[in-house]
């Protein structure tokens, strides 16, 4: 499976199976979420036609050659709080990032134009450097429902316990580390903390990726120094190539054009809104009623895992297109209606059998049982045997109770 995936993934990158699986070998040093050769949200936009060309730029198959002096340059014009220094490991991302994986990054600015209002929002609101907006590229190259195989989730991958700590929901039906803003406001709170803890964005960074115990025993390997670059070394292997990609991450996002890379246009609404549910919802009565994709649906609401909205535990978020919301609104009754029992079958009560596999039998004929009644004075009066009553009701004896109702055929 895993050599099939490869020879996909060379097809649409138009590069010879052996040279993608050297490629993928070359990256090994990177985080997980980018050692694939393209990551799931890829595959799925690009089926579902979310994603296409843009006819207006021609994207180059090789970038440019850049110089050091030019990489340093461009690496010191950026308006950052946090140090973005240039060395080999650093050139070694951003030329990964411009080269090998520059289709990848023209897929990323597509999802970017939909998540970056979302990041900047909540980082302004706790007045974070705005460069942290990149992190989500190296942490799920922007993919909502990135799995790390260790269950890191989402577009911030967030472990369950970590989530749940920062009041992200998860059960059988949502799960909010998918939540593209509920998830974006849980990780800016997370990296304030961590900044309290270390003042140092470099080491928030290291923390965030492989924890503060980590880096705890990074700092205490490196003799006590907190510049990140001393307890580069002494940090988990992912994580040595965390800061780096973070750098490079920054770096291709700003100058993708000195690059030669385009931006594919998305198809997804720049603009939604959402409603607020409170009953149990399915994405097809949506769909149907309001005439929408049912797979835009899902891009823009990730975290509702089997398209239910379980709005009869509590009130939940659905996000639509701006131009839907009116129309969901007036026919909001409509849309609850249709089709409920077909797509939400699952029943408030139930009737519990008492014991006749048989009961609801067509012809069925049934007596309530009277004072002074036996089992051969029954069977007498409807023309039937006592062995066939006794059946019908798994009666073993003979001993039956006033009041009780039983099938007499």
């Amino acid at each position: 499976m895993r050599n099939i995936f490869i020879g996909i993934a060379a097809i649409l990158l138009g590069i010879s199976s052996t040279q993608a699986q050297t490629e993928k070998e070359d990256l090994q040093d990177f985080p997980e979420t980018m050692q694939t050769d393209m990551d799931s949200l890829y595959w799925d936009w690009q089926s579902k036609n979310f994603l296409f060309v843009d006819e207006n730029c021609r994207m180059l198959p090789d970038g440019p050659k850049v110089s050091d002096s030019v990489y340093i340059d461009r690496l010191s014009r950026i308006p950052s709080i946090i140090e973005m220094p240039f060395n080999d490991v650093v050139k070694k991302y951003i030329e990964a990032y411009t080269g090998r994986l520059r289709n990848k990054v023209s897929f990323m600015l597509a999802a970017a134009n939909f998540y970056m209002p979302i990041f900047e929002e909540a980082l302004d609101t706790y007045d974070l450097p705005m460069e942290l907006k990149y992190l989500p590229i190296i942490e799920s190259a922007l993919n909502p429902k990135a799995q790390s195989r260790v269950r890191a989730s989402g577009l911030w991958q967030f472990m369950l316990r970590t989530g749940k700590a920062y009041g992200l929901e998860s059960n059988s039906l949502v799960e909010e580390r998918f939540d593209p803003v509920k998830s974006t406001w849980a990780a800016v709170r997370y990296l304030k903390e961590l900044y309290g803890i270390y003042k140092d964005w470099n080491l928030v960074l290291a923390a965030y990726n492989s924890g503060p115990g980590n880096v705890n025993k990074a700092i205490r390997r490196a003799g006590g120094s907190t510049d990140y670059w001393d307890i580069y070394p002494f940090l988990p292997r992912e994580t040595r190539g965390y800061v780096p990609g973070f750098i490079a991450a920054n770096y291709v996002m700003t100058y993708y054009c000195e690059h030669g890379i385009c931006p594919m246009e998305s198809q997804l609404p720049a603009i939604s809104d959402t409603i607020h549910i409170n009953r149990d919802l399915h994405f097809q009565q949506v769909a149907n009623v309001c005439g929408i994709d049912i797979e835009q649906l899902r891009s823009l609401n990730p975290q509702y895992k089997k398209d239910i909205v379980p709005g009869n535990s509590r009130v939940y978020a659905l996000r639509l297109p701006n131009n839907t919301v009116n129309t969901f609104i007036e026919r909001q009754d409509s849309i609850y209606a249709y089709d409920a029992k077909k797509y939400l079958p699952k029943r408030k009560t139930v009737a519990v059998s008492d014991g006749s596999s048989s009961k609801n039998a067509k012809g069925a004929k049934y007596y309530t049982i009277r004072k002074g009644d036996t089992l051969g004075g029954i069977a007498s009066r409807h023309g039937v045997s006592v062995n066939q009553i006794r059946r019908l009701n798994n009666i073993k004896g003979s001993k039956i109770w006033p009041g009780k109702r039983i099938r007499i055929r």
